[in-house]
């Protein structure tokens, strides 16, 4: 899976879990940049990108993430 396609799909999921049809994610996107994107989201996002991608996250990895960029990076990695 290229990373275009896994950025692809973490957008999908951030537009559904956070209700918001038209946001756009770069690897430098953070939750200060999304006003729905707080504590609680953050763990929905989580559940919701490990059943969509059908991988588990470690709370080590999921402390880890500054932004999208890292996150995808972690996904990658268990691709």
């Amino acid at each position: 899976m290229e990373r275009k396609d896994i950025l692809a799909q973490v957008q999908d999921v951030f537009r559904e879990e956070l209700e918001v049809d038209d946001l756009v994610l770069t690897d430098e996107t953070t939750a200060d940049d999304v006003e729905e994107w707080d504590s609680l989201s953050h763990v929905q996002l989580v559940v919701a990108l490990e059943k969509s991608f059908g991988i588990k996250f470690t709370s080590r990895e999921i402390l880890s993430w500054d932004n999208v960029g890292d996150l995808i990076d972690c996904i990658e990695k268990k691709k």
